[in-house]
């Protein structure tokens, strides 16, 4: 997280590499329980019964052209403190610090993007809307 908040900026096409990538990330998720992947404006949103938990680029990039997108809505300090040491972790929205961007930058980084999903998935399930 670094410290550095992003702001909305013009969504860019993705590269063929962020679509693979893409691709691998989304093949693993629809083997979770509980989870739906939808068609979301040029991405694939991940949701864990109503609630959103993550972004996929499909057409449409997150901010940076190697980016994905997950949500967590409430955490603990550890967890903000574990995410503010990655350099590759952004935070973004307007009031709270609930979503967040991991940049990828090779095959090596899918394992902490599924970490990071794994962890928004999680919390996804405790925040259940009614």
């Amino acid at each position: 997280m670094s410290g550095k908040r992003v702001s909305p900026q013009k969504l860019v096409p993705v590269s063929e590499q962020m679509q693979a990538w893409t691709s691998a990330l989304a093949a693993e998720l629809q083997d979770w329980p509980q989870i739906t992947l939808k068609s979301f404006f040029g991405f694939t949103a991940l949701y864990r019964d109503k609630n959103m938990f993550g972004l996929l680029p499909r057409t449409r990039s997150i901010f940076t052209g190697n980016a994905i997108a997950f949500r967590l809505e409430k955490s603990s300090r550890q967890t903000q403190a574990f995410l503010k040491k990655d350099p590759r972790i952004s935070a973004f929205d307007k009031d709270k610090a609930r979503w967040y961007t991991f940049q990828l930058s090779s095959d090596a980084d899918l394992h902490d993007a599924l970490d990071y999903l794994a962890q928004a998935f999680e919390a996804s399930g405790m925040n259940k809307k009614k």
